[in-house]
């Protein structure tokens, strides 16, 4: 930091312990006004729960040290607190109601009134001005659920303005979205930083931190290891890696040599309908086959198909069956509902492990073992004893940072947590596993450990699928790679043959007829 800049915000010494874990110790951070500062680190890294202490999420009193925002101590007791100082918090689960409209989201429970009443009129001016500012042209009173995750991130931040926010802090603000919506967000920050909004980003993406930060302070194991001008220090991904994990990665995947058999599985013809909307196929005619130890990518931008291909195959949980069959060894199987998937030896790590991969109520082992019940139930009593001694076998080989097996998910990093969903479906021992966006929201040192896992079950003669919009990952991965656009298979490339610019063409143009 250059002396005499103005700082906006200093954190001292902040330490914030919970049962059994110290979540921060003696975390130092400053950020100078106006600027763009950047927070990494690996999950569990002490990054979220930084920026929860920073905005009352965790009250003054839960913590030691102290928090200097515009050269004032501050005690906030609440989110309200920190608010009304202008410190506006946008968590990675966006905390939007769904069937509120646009307007309404943006000024709830702050919303323009004329004695005691609500003002709709002045409401509806200030949000087609916040909406303007923040590049979105929708109706304000359309409801949040239709739209999608991108431009909710641009209601997300309307809100913010609305409070006259002077600090925004944005926690993986892009790990749902795709690119083009991606760069408007990022171009959107940059855009707030010219009108003097000062914003502290939490991301996995290495390359939009150096392509919008100023600054970047590495958290690890709880600690700030150290802040880097980004322009004067020359950082790029590799020196952010280091500081993340301590040492350099030499190849951002391990070492892999695959052994390939014969044809696994192969689905011929898939073809499904959209679940609501009658004249829109989601899978047209889709052919394609998984080999013995195979890793096969599913590449496709955002709504190309890729998910509900695999969800539809995967007992039918997606859309409208409307023809084709699927091969098991060669011999046809009929999978008509998830349980029947799994006993064909099937098993389906989805994207959105929140929702629908985890349950968040539940603890370690219940969810490790809770796709395949039957392989510990005695009669019809599931034998407690053999729960938490699988549980505890797979969180050791897949090495989940947790206390014990009897800790609740919901307490976990997001790559711990999907180290549970790995553990819950490789107990089923699938012959097949199709991976949806396995590393999404995963800092690069989990990633590596994953994409090791993955590897290790192709070793084993195990069919893997991996779907992923990162194109590096699917090139590190995959031994082929389909691509998907408008529903359809556009391609198949070999590791060999394919390149992101391969690739991309593939996922941007339409089937050739035949």
């Amino acid at each position: 930091m250059e002396p005499n800049e103005p700082v906006i915000l200093e954190m001292r010494s902040i330490t914030k312990e919970f049962p059994g874990v110290k979540a921060l110790s003696n975390v130092t951070l400053k950020v100078k006004a106006g600027e763009i500062h950047a927070i990494c680190g690996e999950n569990g890294a002490g990054k979220s729960t930084l920026m929860k202490v920073l905005s009352g999420v965790y009250p003054y009193g839960s913590y030691s040290g102290d928090i200097v925002y515009q050269s004032q101590t501050q005690e906030f007791k609440d989110i309200r607190a920190s608010e009304a100082a202008g410190i506006v918090i946008i968590h990675q689960e966006l905390a939007l109601i769904p069937e509120l409209s646009i307007m309404e989201n943006i000024f709830l429970g702050n919303e323009p009134a004329k004695r005691g009443v609500i003002d709709w009129k002045e409401a509806r001016k200030r949000s087609i001005e916040l909406l303007a500012r923040v590049g979105l042209k929708d109706d304000p009173d359309t409801q949040v659920k239709e739209i999608g995750v991108g431009k909710q991130q641009l209601v997300e931040i309307a809100k913010a303005l609305n409070k006259s926010v002077k600090l925004l802090i944005l926690d993986e603000p892009t790990a749902a979205l795709n690119e083009a919506d991606s760069q408007h967000l990022l171009d959107l920050i940059v855009g707030l930083k010219g009108r003097g909004v000062t914003s502290i980003m939490i991301s996995h993406k290495l390359n939009e931190i150096e392509q919008i930060a100023d600054e970047i302070t590495i958290i690890r194991d709880g600690k700030s290891i150290e802040t880097l001008n980004v322009k004067r220090d020359g950082v790029d991904e590799d020196r952010i890696i280091k500081g993340m994990v301590g040492r350099t990665l030499e190849s951002r995947f391990p070492d892999h040599t695959p052994t390939i058999g014969e044809v696994l599985f192969e689905a011929r013809n898939w073809t499904v309908q959209h679940p609501v909307i009658a004249d829109r196929l989601v899978c047209k005619g889709s052919n394609f086959f998984v080999r013995k130890g195979e890793i096969v990518g599913f590449a496709g931008l955002m709504g190309a198909g890729r998910t509900e291909l695999a969800r539809s195959i995967f007992g039918h949980s997606y859309g409208k069956f409307l023809g084709g069959q699927t091969f098991m060894h060669g011999k046809e199987v009929k999978m008509h509902t998830v349980a029947q998937a799994i006993d064909t030896g099937l098993g389906y790590v989805t994207e959105d492990r929140k929702t629908l991969g985890l349950n968040l109520l539940d603890d370690i082992k219940t969810t490790t073992v809770s796709a395949a019940l039957k392989k510990i139930t005695r009669g019809l009593v599931v034998d407690r004893n053999q729960e938490y001694k699988v549980a505890e076998e797979y969180r050791k080989s897949l090495r989940t940072k947790t206390p014990n097996v009897d800790e609740g998910v919901a307490k976990l990093s997001g790559g711990n947590q999907q180290k549970v969903v790995l553990a819950k479906w490789m107990f089923t021992d699938p012959e097949l596993l199709i991976l949806d966006e396995p590393t999404r929201g995963i800092d690069v040192g989990a990633k590596y450990e994953i994409y090791g896992i993955i590897q290790r079950l192709a070793s084993q003669g195990k069919g893997v699928i991996v779907i992923s919009s990162e194109l590096p990952e699917l090139l590190g991965l995959s031994d082929r790679i389909y691509t998907i656009f408008e529903g359809a298979i556009t391609g198949v490339l070999t590791k060999e043959e394919a390149t992101q610019e391969s690739l991309m063409k593939l996922m941007t143009q339409a089937r050739k007829a035949a």
